[in-house]
């Protein structure tokens, strides 16, 4: 975890000073033994989305998809056939996998699933474009960095931003001191468009779903309807509520902002306090504050609404003596304290981050740079650890410290969570 952090704040340094992720050559005509075969494992969502982006490159071939609800399956291969592309069709990833001809693979299955998919893509010889968060757990972060390291495959993790040009443009400023001491970084997501989850029973699996290959190494409960698909998402078995889900991009950018490293403690409060008895086990509420030497950055959520702080839905403000700096996915601008600096007006984004992140990734199969990354295994580790301290106080109602020497916290309730349970004879990886 220190070389996964060193490389962290590395490529925090690369994003603001620009890197290469910019780059616009233009297209020119690629040779079939130039092509870029690709495969994607979990295509129902941001799966399918990451696979469109990939395909806006010349260079890349799609050529298996692999999902365990064949529904999903025959959909997306059907939507391929209109546009004149054959692929193989897998419910199991593993024998995809198995396909030497395949040079890389996209990951956008469950959170639980992240680890192990991306661990025996690596062994399989696969440069790899894995979902946020990375691990369902901190154990599976380290795990998957050791994986990267081990196999020294590219391992570019789907946290888009770090490929828009804004959000690099307000980190800098940031960087630049104009805002003086920053004492308080904010994050925060408020999720009008989120609903109460209804309490709905038990039911059948689906046919054409391979539920037991779905659950994997989570436990294994009678199938519902509320787990399966987006809502997996708010059950602890298979992900980490808002804090995993939008938490991982916009804290990202508060450590960044800040060339932050673990925090020393962490506490947080929230609850079910919108849908006390709907069906979601996350909160749809929290406060998580993480303390840092000289300043805090602090976290909320809440669903069901859209009255954040600044009056936007989403974003991260960076609050200084001399000015508080604003930044969320439309823009940023600085709102100046009285009589210490100017206001910024609002700087607007100009371009699209998932298709500049998925250039990035194939420029970097090419060119096999791993420092060029936007966002590399080590960093979205880094990342998805940190929300999971966050979600770690929240579980244990304790205010926790993290012992950067043993990379563990000083209390035994909170290190039994470092850990996700593994089930149906699955193990937790071992990277020799």
């Amino acid at each position: 975890m220190n070389n996964s952090r060193r490389s962290f704040i590395r490529s925090a340094s690369a994003l603001v000073a620009g890197a290469s992720l910019l780059n616009t050559l233009p297209l020119r005509a690629i040779a079939p033994s130039d092509k870029i075969r690709i495969g994607a494992i979990g295509i129902n969502g941001m799966g399918w989305s990451d696979l469109t982006a990939l395909l806006k490159n010349p260079e890349v071939e799609v050529v298996a998809l692999c999902d365990v609800d064949k529904n999903v399956l025959d959909k997306r291969i059907a939507e391929l056939a209109k546009r004149d592309i054959k692929v193989k069709g897998y419910t199991d990833y593993r024998k995809l996998l198995e396909d030497k001809s395949i040079d890389a693979v996209v990951i956008g299955s469950p959170d639980h699933w992240h680890c192990l998919m991306m661990t025996d893509a690596c062994s399989a010889g696969k440069d790899v474009y894995v979902e946020k968060p990375v691990g369902n757990s901190i154990i599976e972060c380290a795990t998957m960095v050791a994986a990267q390291q081990r196999y020294n495959r590219v391992v570019q993790v789907g946290q888009w931003q770090r490929s828009q040009q804004h959000f690099r443009d307000a980190i800098s400023f940031v960087h630049s001191g104009q805002l003086g001491q920053v004492r308080l970084v904010k994050a925060w997501a408020y999720m009008g468009w989120m609903k109460s989850i209804p309490v709905v029973a038990d039911g059948p699996v689906p046919e054409g779903v391979d539920y037991k290959a779905w659950l994997g190494p989570a436990e294994t409960r009678p199938f519902n309807a509320n787990r399966f698909h987006f809502n997996f998402r708010w059950y602890w078995d298979y992900a980490g509520g808002l804090m995993t889900d939008w938490g991982v991009h916009l804290l990202d950018y508060a450590l960044i902002g800040m060339k932050s490293s673990n925090p020393k403690s962490i506490m947080a409060a929230g609850g079910k306090f919108a849908y006390p008895n709907d069906a979601a086990q996350t909160p749809d509420t929290l406060t998580t504050v993480y303390e840092f030497d000289n300043y805090n950055i602090q976290w909320e959520q809440a669903t069901g609404i859209d009255g954040g702080p600044y009056g936007r839905t989403h974003g991260i403000a960076f609050i200084g003596n001399n000015g508080t700096l604003v930044l969320d996915r439309g823009g940023w601008e600085v709102i100046p304290e009285k009589g210490k600096m100017e206001a910024v007006d609002r700087k607007p984004s100009v371009d699209k981050g998932l298709d500049l992140h998925a250039k990035n990734f194939v420029d970097v199969i090419k060119s096999r740079k791993m420092s060029d990354l936007n966002c590399p295994i080590s960093a979205g580790a880094h990342i998805a650890s940190f929300a999971q301290m966050g979600n770690i106080a929240f579980r244990t109602g304790k205010k926790i410290y993290w012992n950067e020497g043993k990379q563990n916290f000083t209390d035994s309730d909170a290190n039994k969570l470092l850990a996700a349970a593994y089930h149906n004879g699955y193990k937790i990886p071992k990277i020799g």
